[in-house]
Parts: structure tokens; C-alpha cells; sequence
């Protein structure tokens, strides 16, 4: 009985660490195979404060960024600018993402988001991030979700001309992209596995790390890899 207990003891113990080492970033569950995903790059905003965008782009590996433009219907992140140009300074490619609120409609989303971004024609696509952490308590029916979301995309893609990308969680891809018509790139987070969404939706990018460590950076960082290689990327 007692070593059964020295036994939990040490097992509980053992989750504590593991728990707290991934919360600080000490480790990730996810290793990108390098030849299958040579290309890296990051995701944004205010929260990860000042960046040394010349000493991000010095690791090799790290060759885009997507940054935080704009959060539902008048949110507009107030480092996106400086962000964007120094990004772009330093040789990575960027692109803007827009926070979708369940709260706003996607009308005024689309509104607050087109009047910052810049119209480079070398950006990566825009992208739409579509999660419940940090969102509405309410959340709408997912008929309604799915039809403001499509008012988004289709508003933003007439307007720059550019097909939109859709960030999404496992819970809101299953909710609101999967036997749906909403048939745009998509950008997966999965920090535990490699994501397979099947041979019918590919994905295009996968945040593989949500607390990574990048020279520049003093806050944790989301990393991700693009399904291709830099002349790809280059194309979309």
C-alpha cells in the first residue's frame, strides 16, 4: 500500500512538471519533420509586445508572419503597423488576420478590418481566425455563425481580391467548416499531433506550438509551418 502510494505520489508529481514545463514553453509535443516543412513562421499581435523583427528573421527557418490587424467590429491592434513594416523590413512575408467575434456583425467586421490593412500586393492572403477562446460567452447557432463568416470572407475577398485563409481550432473546424460550403484554405492549430483533415481539406497552414521561444521575442509565440515550400508560398 505504501509503495502504491510513493508510486502515485511520483506520478502525480510527474504531470505537475510536464504540465508547467509545456506552460513555460520548455517543450513542445510537435516536431515538424524539416524536409516535409521547411518553411516556419509565426503569428502576432500586441500581446507578444515589442519584436525584433531582424533577429526573427536570422533564423533561417522563419519565413512569414501573420499579424494581428484587427479584433471585431472598431478593435484595432495597436502594434499591427509597426509590426507590418518592420516584418516586411526585415524579408519575411506577412499577412494580416482578423479576430472574428461572435458578438459583431460580420458586415462591421469586415468594415474595421479592410480600412487598416494595407494592399500589398506580396502579402499572404488574408486570414480569418475562428475560435471560442477569448470570444463572446454567447455563441450563435452554427447556421448563423456560417453565414456571417461567408458574409466575411466574401466581402474581404471582393474587396482585395485575394482568397481568404480560415484559422481554426479542431472544436471550430468541426463545427463550422467540415460538411459545410465554405470551401477556403485552411490554417489548423493542433498542438498535440499532426492534423489530417482528410484528402478532401487539406490544410494549408498548422500552428503546431502555442508557447514557442523566438530570438526578438521575450513572450511565448505561436509557431506554425506552411504546407509547401518557399517558392509556394511565395504563390499564394
Amino acid at each position: 500500500m505504501r509503495m502504491k502510494a510513493i508510486a502515485l505520489g511520483f506520478a502525480i508529481m510527474a504531470a505537475m512538471v510536464a504540465a508547467f514545463g509545456l506552460e513555460r514553453g520548455w517543450w513542445r509535443l510537435n516536431h515538424p519533420d524539416p524536409d516535409r516543412f521547411p518553411v516556419w513562421g509565426l503569428d502576432v499581435s500586441h500581446h507578444q509586445g515589442p519584436i525584433d523583427w531582424a533577429a526573427v528573421s536570422a533564423e533561417p527557418r522563419i519565413r512569414f508572419a501573420y499579424i494581428k490587424a484587427t479584433e471585431g467590429g472598431d478593435f484595432a491592434d495597436p502594434l499591427f503597423e509597426q509590426n507590418w513594416r518592420a516584418a516586411r523590413r526585415a524579408g519575411l512575408k506577412v499577412g494580416p488576420y482578423h479576430f472574428f467575434s461572435f458578438c459583431r456583425p460580420a458586415a462591421d467586421q469586415a468594415r474595421n478590418f479592410l480600412a487598416r490593412v494595407p494592399r500589398d500586393a506580396d502579402a499572404l492572403p488574408p486570414a480569418l481566425d475562428l475560435e471560442y477562446g477569448g470570444n463572446c460567452r454567447t455563441v450563435p447557432a452554427p447556421a448563423t455563425v456560417q453565414r456571417e463568416v461567408a458574409t466575411w470572407l466574401e466581402a474581404v475577398e471582393r474587396e482585395l481580391g485575394r482568397r481568404p485563409v480560415i484559422y481554426v481550432t479542431a472544436e471550430t473546424y468541426g463545427a463550422y467548416l467540415r460538411r459545410s460550403n465554405l470551401r477556403y484554405p485552411v490554417w489548423i492549430r493542433d498542438v498535440v499531433s499532426e492534423p489530417d483533415l482528410g484528402e478532401d481539406a487539406p490544410w494549408a497552414f498548422w500552428q503546431f506550438h502555442n508557447r514557442g521561444r523566438v530570438a526578438g521575442i521575450e513572450r511565448h509565440v505561436d509557431l506554425n509551418v506552411f504546407r509547401g515550400d518557399r517558392g509556394k508560398l511565395d504563390g499564394m
